[in-house]
């Protein structure tokens, strides 16, 4: 059930419906409906693994309860291990066997028998990286010490299941989203307008940016060897704006989903473009992922380190940046981008003079500068991301490089283009905001604010391409 297609709309306006009828001093029985609701929107993507889901809600819910009541080390890494082991067999067994199965063939030179493991490209749970990790950092934070461990099952299970950052995140903190499922939550009207607005502006950014650049990217990708040098660089600039729409666009769809039933979801984005570096690019970028591998991944990494410096947190960060690149698909492509970015990272750390970094330098310099800097780097990772084998992205930036000129500019997308600009000034202009539609209510009269309403819903309606998963769904 996609956020952009009109089954999501009817399931959200019954689960509303439902949710508020119920009433807010029914706090359990609202917990209950949305357990279910969440079950229900899990089970109609493949209902098979609404038991893997189940059973990593209660691995960890169980891990986190003894580990609240263990005393002895042995007993509380013993548990955390155990939780470790289930998360990561998990992912291993269902994202990255096949992987691994090919590569381990390919490395002895071996012929893959024809039918057999095939069943693992397929089953791939949608959203396992997200509620993995995220039950996963509440059993890591329960044995830091950082989390109470949680008593009560049903308000862990809708913790792990809540429908609207189910399979793209946000990747939520227990400490912040578990106790909004032990608190009363009061009916607000000005929430319910928040959210529908946030909504608007989610469909906004995937149906009218998004899909309409993603016909030109899909286009040229899929036979880079027809294409020359400057329609490949467009293709990767106009992928960096696909990916925003689309994640960001997610995300805006999530938060406005939750605000409706009374929730906070944390932020995931904060204008990534407007970085200057790829180092600041990545605390704009997917907050909730950085802040857990930095948390649970480099901070373990360089924790017993007795010198902090330069050269002894580069390997940490190396490996950091990989990871996340792998947890994005069990692909070379993927596993590329992440070193890709890491190498970036460690160069933008290199110590200069006054106690500042490249970043920091860079940061300091024009915005011209910064901007070109900037988007080469970030078309390159694109790059790597979006190509389907490492074989095509060599080709791609082979043909960038010899500056091949045998084709003529792609204009697959027409006018439809000018969308994005739009979309650029408007979230520039309101950069203070969570979203550009936040405050229509301080600057724009009634009659005003609906006119926007119906010609946004109009284009949304009118020039939507054919419904198109997220592409974050597949992580």
């Amino acid at each position: 059930m996609l956020f952009n297609s009109f089954d999501f709309g009817f399931f959200l306006v019954i689960v509303y419906g439902l949710y508020w009828g119920i009433g807010s001093r029914h706090r359990i029985t609202q917990n209950i409906l949305l357990l279910c609701a969440s079950y229900v929107f899990y089970g109609l993507w493949d209902w098979r693994f609404l038991v893997l889901l189940a059973a990593s809600s209660l691995v960890d819910f169980g891990a986190g309860y003894f580990l609240q009541r263990s005393n002895t080390l042995w007993k509380r890494r013993a548990w955390l291990g155990g939780s470790i082991l289930w998360n990561l067999g998990v992912l291993i067994t269902f994202k990255y066997f096949h992987f691994f199965l090919s590569e381990f063939y390919t490395l002895f030179s071996m012929n893959v028998p024809e039918g057999d493991f095939t069943i693992w490209t397929v089953l791939i749970p949608v959203g396992l990286s997200f509620y993995t990790f995220q039950t996963l950092g509440y059993t890591l934070d329960v044995y830091r010490r950082r989390q109470e461990a949680s008593s009560n099952l049903l308000e862990f299970l809708c913790f792990v299941s809540f429908f609207p950052q189910l399979v793209a995140g946000p990747i939520e903190r227990a400490r912040k989203l578990l106790p909004q499922f032990q608190q009363s939550r009061s009916f607000q009207v000005s929430q319910q307008k928040e959210g529908l607005r946030q909504i608007l502006w989610g469909l906004i950014k995937k149906i009218l940016i998004a899909d309409t650049l993603g016909v030109a990217v899909t286009t040229i990708f899929e036979q880079p060897e027809a294409y020359g040098s400057i329609s490949l660089m467009y293709a990767a600039v106009l992928f960096s704006f696909q990916m925003y729409g689309d994640f960001s666009g997610y995300t805006d769809i999530a938060i406005g989903t939750a605000k409706l039933f009374g929730f906070r979801l944390s932020k995931n984005f904060n204008l990534p473009y407007l970085a200057k570096s790829i180092t600041e690019f990545w605390q704009r970028w997917h907050i909730t992922l950085t802040r857990w591998f930095t948390e649970n991944v480099y901070a373990s990494l360089v924790r017993y380190r007795k010198n902090l410096n330069y050269w002894s947190t580069m390997p940490a960060l190396l490996v950091t940046m990989t990871l996340i690149g792998f947890w994005h698909g069990a692909n070379w492509t993927f596993i590329c981008f992440g070193i890709f970015n890491g190498i970036i990272l460690i160069f933008e750390r290199i110590p200069l003079q006054h106690h500042r970094t490249v970043s920091g330098w860079l940061s300091k310099q024009n915005r011209l500068f910064s901007l070109i800097y900037f988007f080469t780097i970030t078309s390159i990772s694109s790059i790597f991301f979006r190509a389907t084998s490492i074989s095509d992205v060599w080709i791609i930036l082979e043909r960038i490089a010899s500056f091949t000129m045998n084709d003529q500019f792609s204009t697959i997308i027409g006018w439809k283009l000018m969308v994005l600009p739009v979309m650029i000034i408007a979230e520039l202009f309101f950069r203070n905001n969570a979203y550009p539609m936040q405050e229509f209510e301080r600057w724009l009269p009634k009659p005003a604010r609906w006119l926007v309403y119906y010609v946004l819903i109009f284009l949304l309606v009118r020039y939507a391409a054919p419904q198109e998963a997220f592409i974050y769904f597949q992580f």
